[in-house]
C-alpha cells in the first residue's frame, strides 16, 4: 500500500474509496452521496484527488490484498485499521465517519464489508476521540449520524 502523509487529502479520499468499495463495487448511489452529501466539502478532497486515489487504492490492492476467489478480493482487518490509522486528526476523523455512513447507506443495503468496515472505524476512531476529550468528557456528546441508522441496519 502506498504511504500518503497523515491527514492529507490523499489519505482522506483513500478512506472514502475504502467505503465506496466495500461492498466490492463502485455503485452510482454511492457515487451520487459524494455530491448529495457534499462529502468533497466535508473532508477538504477534490474530485481528480479522488479519482487519482481510486485508481492507486485499486492498483494496490490487486498486488498485496489476499484474493480467495477470482475477483475477489479481501481485506484483513490489520490494513483497514492502517488505513483508518492515516486520519489522526479528531475533527477529520468525525468527517470521514459521518462521510462512511453517508456512503455505504445510499444504496439502502449494507453488506459485511461495509458492516465491517463501519464497525472498524467506529471502534478505532471513537477510541481516538475519547482519548483526546477526555477534558470535555463532562460536555453533552453529539450523536453521530450512525445511530440514526443502527435501527435500520442492525436490529
Amino acid at each position: 500500500m502506498r504511504n500518503y502523509t497523515t491527514d492529507s487529502a490523499e489519505a482522506m479520499s483513500r478512506v472514502v474509496a475504502l467505503a465506496l468499495l466495500a461492498d466490492g463495487a463502485l455503485d452510482h448511489c454511492e457515487l451520487a452521496s459524494l455530491e448529495k452529501h457534499e462529502i468533497y466539502g466535508r473532508l477538504r478532497i477534490d474530485a481528480a484527488t479522488l479519482d487519482q486515489v481510486i485508481h492507486e487504492f485499486c492498483n494496490d490492492l490487486m498486488q498485496c490484498a489476499r484474493a480467495p476467489n477470482v475477483g475477489q478480493i479481501e481485506l484483513d482487518h490489520e490494513l483497514i485499521d492502517h488505513l483508518l490509522g492515516d486520519i489522526r486528526s479528531p475533527e477529520l476523523q468525525k468527517e470521514a465517519l459521518r462521510a462512511i455512513v453517508d456512503i455505504v447507506n445510499a444504496d439502502g443495503c449494507l453488506n459485511g464489508g461495509e458492516g465491517i468496515l463501519l464497525s472498524q472505524a467506529r471502534h478505532l476512531w471513537e477510541q481516538d476521540l475519547q482519548q483526546d476529550n477526555t477534558a470535555e468528557s463532562a460536555k453533552p456528546q453529539p450523536t453521530l449520524p450512525l445511530a440514526r441508522h443502527q435501527k435500520q441496519w442492525f436490529s
